[in-house]
């Protein structure tokens, strides 16, 4: 099973370090590691020098999306294994995944559990991250629950399903899998197999407000065009996650916002 491994990254260059040597200290090699440098003006250029067996390319400031799907467009193998540049993996974990697909031939992509570390120290994952493994589709709607560290996956799905929607700002992890796993099988390696760290500077996650505004995109587009198995689901999901973003936009004087939502909870409600 040949892997290559994708790091987007931008100003990252010291977490960039420790996520590399969490690569390289992989049981399981990889066939090749892909940094893309997202427009960084740190010493981030310099990687090579640490890393001389990476592949780095520098693409102008364009986004995370943009950054890993230039990656997957430059890989040479089949099988694919993101990792963020601020996370790390465990020593074993690309051999979890081997040892999982070489079982499961017809499973093409598969997720492990996490730890998160703030300040050194492991922190609980809130319930609602809690992995259950046993419907992808269901268990991501409410919020993405597959972190693109924890991921691999063969190219193919790509092919059948697209790349990350470079239009999202974020949630585009949750755009994909759900894509994915509305008609995929996909399988949860049930191992802390990945560190997430809190707290640091220019983390997505934490960028923005009303993350819902971006989830609802998603969810729209699925909804355009889902069978009958699906969009009661999502129907369901949408309402949930207007009625947040009214109240939202309620209590925060956003007039426009909260008559958009409200149209939208009417035509959801008919529907």
């Amino acid at each position: 099973m040949n892997i290559s491994v994708i790091i987007p990254t931008y100003n990252r260059y010291t977490f960039l370090k420790r996520a590399l040597e969490s690569v390289y200290a992989q049981t399981y090699p990889p066939k090749e590691v892909i940094v893309v440098d997202d427009g960084s003006d740190d010493a981030t250029q310099t990687i090579q020098k640490d890393f001389p067996h990476i592949l780095y390319i520098y693409q102008e400031n364009s986004g995370v999306s943009a950054a890993r799907n230039r990656g997957v467009s430059m890989a040479k193998y089949e099988w694919i294994a993101f990792l963020d540049s601020d996370d790390s993996w465990q020593e074993n974990k690309l051999q979890e995944h081997v040892d999982f697909h070489k079982n499961n031939s017809k499973i093409l992509m598969s997720y492990t559990d996490e730890i998160w570390i703030r300040n050194h120290q492991e922190i609980q994952i809130p319930k609602k991250f809690k992995k259950i493994g046993k419907n992808a589709f269901l268990e991501n709607l409410a919020y993405c629950n597959i972190a693109p560290s924890s991921a691999c996956l063969h190219k193919s799905l790509f092919e059948k399903y697209g790349l990350f929607d470079t239009s999202l700002e974020v949630c585009e992890d949750y755009d994909l899998w759900l894509r994915i796993t509305r008609n995929e099988k996909i399988a949860l390696i049930d191992k802390k197999l990945i560190k997430k760290y809190a707290g640091h500077e220019n983390q997505l996650s934490f960028k923005y407000w009303g993350m819902d505004r971006f989830r609802v995109q998603t969810l729209e587009k699925l909804l355009r065009d889902a069978s009958p198995l699906h969009k009661r689901d999502i129907i369901a999901m949408l309402l949930n996650k207007y009625k947040l973003l009214a109240k939202g936009a309620f209590k925060y004087d956003k007039k426009q916002e909260l008559t958009l939502y409200q149209k939208r909870i009417e035509i959801l409600e008919a529907m």
